[in-house]
């Protein structure tokens, strides 16, 4: 046979070459890539500290700031040991501040209606403003009508704690906060001394974990009077809640326990399904304006437990709560009334925000047949409850 000519040899090739071409020209172009930016050989800090004011007697307030490695921050400050803001992204990664608060120590000092602060000695309510105590009543500020709430006139929330921030970790930062409660404070006895430290973690997680003890017999309940909103703004009514709780604490008009445990089922309360927090808020009118209910965990050991679930449908975002205390206070921000300005300019309006105040039961010091919140000598309070954000 003949051999090919160079040129016979080269047509295969060309018409390769010119159907590749072709196919190139009739192919959809590839989306832009953004340009690579080089490594940066600056680590993420994940804590931060600076001045945040100081009270009208000179006091100086810190601010600390959290991050993790997921875009979240938290701040918190030391006056009631206080978490003024936590960013959060949601389905697209867009953050926002899902936790009501303001960025100026002004307003906390002024009152601030929805800050979210270490409450104690004694979150909730005490009924007349007094309990007995291994025979001895003690008489403590009446500061809700004829009863005590949430530690009395000052209470924690409204001093400052001595601050500092803990040695970072691969995966999370932390602040820890101390305030001595003298004895007599508010009518209460023992000095007490407290320890709250706040976590942010790579797993999405805001932990506080709270320790105390005394030097003699008192009682101690400690929670934070966060408000959510896992939208941002706007009210909380279309988010969706859920609770491991099938039974609350009945109280009085009050909100004092009569000492019954009642089911929720078939009532406004039950959230043992997925509800939206406004489905039946209605309900609850007019003996009350919104939900401020004590609801009895469903948890059998003193780990914490996953207690409660909120969905923003819109945003995505989602946020857990889990505690060791055998309560939470559901309360959707009734008092609120879009006078508070907040964090970005937002405005705070009526149910505009939501609480989950894991704790012991109100009025459990006049109550023997509640969890009993009386810490002595020698022991050690411990409590923890973490939240904790997604989105999907």
């Amino acid at each position: 046979m003949k051999p090919a000519s160079h040129k016979q040899r080269r047509r295969p090739a060309a018409r390769l070459a010119a159907l590749a071409a072709l196919a190139a020209a009739l192919a959809p172009a590839a989306p832009a890539q953004a340009p690579a930016h080089p490594p940066s050989d600056k680590p993420m800090t994940r804590i931060e500290e600076r001045a945040f004011g100081a009270l009208p007697d000179g006091t100086p307030v810190k601010l600390f700031t959290l991050r993790n490695a997921h875009g979240m921050t938290a701040k918190i400050m030391s006056y009631g040991a206080t978490v003024t803001e936590w960013r959060v992204p949601d389905r697209q990664g867009r953050a926002a501040n899902i936790l009501l608060g303001a960025d100026n120590l002004e307003q906390y000092v002024k009152g601030f209606p929805a800050a979210a602060a270490v409450i104690g000695r004694f979150a909730n309510r005490i009924a007349r403003a007094r309990f007995t105590l291994d025979g001895v009543e003690y008489q403590l500020a009446a500061n809700n009508g004829r009863n005590h709430l949430h530690g009395g006139r000052k209470g924690f929330a409204s001093v400052v704690w001595e601050a500092k921030a803990l040695p970072v970790q691969p995966h999370a930062a932390a602040v820890q906060f101390t305030y001595l409660s003298r004895d007599g404070e508010e009518g209460y006895p023992g000095n007490l001394e407290v320890t709250v430290t706040y976590t942010l973690n790579d797993d999405n997680e805001l932990r506080l974990d709270y320790r105390a003890t005394t030097d003699k017999a008192t009682p101690v309940n400690l929670t934070n009077h966060a408000y959510f909103n896992l939208a941002g703004s706007g009210t909380v009514h279309d988010q969706v809640l859920w609770l491991a709780a099938g039974h609350y604490t009945v109280a009085d008009s009050e909100l004092i326990p009569t000492g019954e445990i009642a089911g929720v089922r078939g009532t406004p309360l039950d959230f043992t399904r997925p509800a939206a927090i406004g489905a039946r808020i209605d309900q609850l009118k007019p003996a009350l304006n919104g939900y401020d209910h004590n609801f009895v965990l469903d948890k059998s050991d003193t780990a914490p437990a996953l207690c409660a679930r909120a969905t923003d449908p819109a945003s995505g975002r989602v946020l857990e709560a889990f505690t060791t205390e055998p309560g939470m206070q559901l309360y959707t921000g009734n008092h609120l009334n879009g006078g508070a300005q907040g964090v970005d300019g937002v405005a705070y309006p009526h149910h505009g925000g939501f609480c989950l105040e894991t704790q012991h039961y109100p009025d459990c010091v006049n109550q023997p047949k509640f969890p009993s919140p009386i810490l002595r000598p020698g022991q050690t309070f411990k409590s923890t409850t973490v939240f904790k954000c997604s989105a999907r």
